[in-house]
């Protein structure tokens, strides 16, 4: 509880400086090394209260719409930046951040609540069903809808690969909204495990109303840091030697699922991991499967659109993330040591991508 008040201090301090100070460093054209600090750090901060407004709301609606709208609110930062990447043209950062979130997800997020819940309780159990019925839609959704289009692309010309962009987005989005309506209307309550009903004696730390204020405000300034951010990244680029995919991987993916880092790994600390693998499993499946395809369309309004079509290191680690958390979570039960094989994971692919 401790840990958690100060944490929130700190938060609340680099909101309060870093937003002003943002503000005024963007006028004042100060340099560009500095400001992409700066954005990083009042993004992540901001992040922390979206993570805490959605916390608040997610104890109201249940663990499963909570983990629901702990994803969605979490994938909205990324969803910002990638929608302001896509207007400056840098189409590559996009494609990499989606990859990035994927990873970050599946082995970061979902690594850092097996090993820190871990450290505190010997075994850790989440609802079997749910982990099976995530497990065929991450098979689906990064296997079949992004390597199969690589491999069928590959003799394509450019008008083609959108057009083949175009017609799996639209299948994505429907197949996901199917999904929420099997999970959330159909089948709710069906594979219902005693963790979902354990806690609802649990208080909110702030009422509807503020935790819905707080979230509007938070992703407004979101949205202007992030505008502003997008324009370092050449720059920063340039001075530090980075690939335009390890920043899209690693700092945007970071920075852009900041808020889900804290919450699942709060949610994993109080023994909650049905929410915990919510939000990385439920996060990651809304990228693959919303997110990605809506900036596929969206992007058919600016000047340079996306086709959905990743390079085969991305695709290779993709699937071998994919893989790995199937085999780890299939059983409905974790551990820290779990956790640990996901982080490394993840390093081992951030060393490739960084030296790429």
């Amino acid at each position: 509880m401790e840990v958690t008040l100060v944490t929130n201090k700190i938060f609340m301090l680099m909101t309060f400086i870093g937003v002003p100070v943002s503000v005024i460093g963007t006028f004042m054209n100060w340099p560009s090394i500095l400001l992409f600090i700066l954005y990083c750090l009042t993004i992540i901060a901001l992040s922390s209260y979206m993570g805490r407004a959605t916390e608040s709301l997610a104890i109201v609606a249940g663990p499963r719409i909570g983990g629901l709208l702990n994803a969605t609110f979490g994938n909205a930062v990324e969803l910002i930046i990638s929608l302001f990447s896509l207007k400056a043209g840098l189409v590559g950062v996009v494609l990499a951040s989606l990859t990035g979130s994927v990873l970050g997800n599946l082995l970061l997020v979902a690594g850092l609540s097996f090993f820190v819940g871990g450290l505190k309780f010997k075994r850790q159990k989440f609802n079997v069903f749910d982990a099976r019925h995530n497990s065929g839609l991450l098979m689906f959704a990064i296997i079949v809808a992004f390597v199969i289009p690589e491999v069928f692309s590959m003799h394509m010309n450019d008008p083609k690969k959108l057009t083949l962009s175009i017609g799996i987005s639209i299948t994505l989005i429907v197949l996901y909204l199917a999904a929420l309506l099997f999970k959330l209307v159909t089948h709710r309550g069906v594979y219902q495990s005693d963790a979902l009903s354990e806690h609802h004696d649990e208080e909110p730390e702030w009422g509807i109303g503020r935790a819905v204020f707080v979230l509007l405000i938070a992703t407004l300034a979101v949205a202007y840091i992030s505008e502003h951010l997008v324009h370092t990244f050449e720059f920063v680029a340039e001075s530090f030697g980075w690939s335009e995919l390890f920043i899209g991987i690693i700092i945007v993916a970071i920075v852009g699922n900041a808020a889900e880092h804290a919450s699942a790994v709060m949610m994993a600390m109080k023994n909650k991991m049905d929410v915990a693998v919510e939000i990385a499993i439920g996060s990651t499946l809304q990228i693959a499967m919303f997110v990605a395809p809506v900036l596929v369309l969206v992007s058919l309004l600016f000047e340079k659109s996306m086709p959905l079509l990743f390079t085969w290191q991305e695709l290779i680690a993709m699937a071998s993330s994919v893989l790995l958390m199937v085999v780890i979570s299939n059983d409905g039960e974790t551990n820290w040591f779990e956790g640990l094989t996901l982080i490394a994971a993840y390093i081992i692919m951030g060393i490739g991508f960084y030296l790429l």
